[in-house]
């Protein structure tokens, strides 16, 4: 009598209880696998990041060099011919960098990115080592930078006419994450 007692009052987990537990374990694990999942691909996407901010300076480095080579001037004289430093468009029509976004292309005949003359350049790329681990053999893969766009955007300064704004945006894509990189410099004439 006793032992039966003592197995009526002794309790354990109930089948539902076991598997309300089950789902709850679940849904949390799922949760964890779902974010670390978003963490590699965001962590993944660090050699894009750093791609973007190094197309980014190039295109800086580019209007630099046209307006300091003496390639491009900051403004023209009535009636020559002459590349300015600026967005091609109706304020400059001589303008010498695209204003739209577009593709990275290798550097056209000017030997600078993102001016005019880079409309039918092929894509930019970047080399990485092949199965061997050495750069510069010839299994080195090359990857296509198609999934990045740079939009160049050079603007008048209020009450400065001797200065520009620069303003360098690269897009691109690091799995379904849309990213960009912005980079702002000034720029004169002197």
């Amino acid at each position: 009598m006793q032992r039966a007692k003592r197995l009526r009052s002794q309790k354990g987990f109930t089948l539902m209880e076991t598997m309300i537990a089950l789902v709850v374990l679940a849904v949390g694990i799922l949760g964890l696998a779902a974010m670390l999942g978003d963490a590699l691909t965001y962590t993944a996407s660090s050699q894009n990041d750093f791609i973007a901010q190094q197309k980014a300076q190039q295109a800086v480095e580019a209007i630099f060099t046209a307006k300091y080579s003496g390639y491009a001037t900051f403004s023209c004289s009535p009636g020559l011919p002459c590349r300015q430093v600026a967005n091609q468009g109706a304020t400059y029509p001589n303008g010498l960098f695209l204003a739209t976004a577009q593709p990275l292309t290798q550097p056209g005949p000017d030997g600078l990115v993102g001016s005019t003359a880079d409309t039918n350049a092929p894509l930019d790329y970047i080399l990485e080592p092949g199965p061997d681990g050495l750069m510069g053999t010839a299994d080195d893969v090359q990857l296509t930078l198609a999934n990045f766009t740079r939009t160049i955007t050079i603007a008048d300064v209020l009450n400065e006419p001797n200065v520009r704004t620069i303003n360098v945006v690269v897009n691109y894509t690091a799995g379904r994450f849309a990213r960009s990189y912005t980079l702002t410099t000034y720029i004169s004439a002197f």
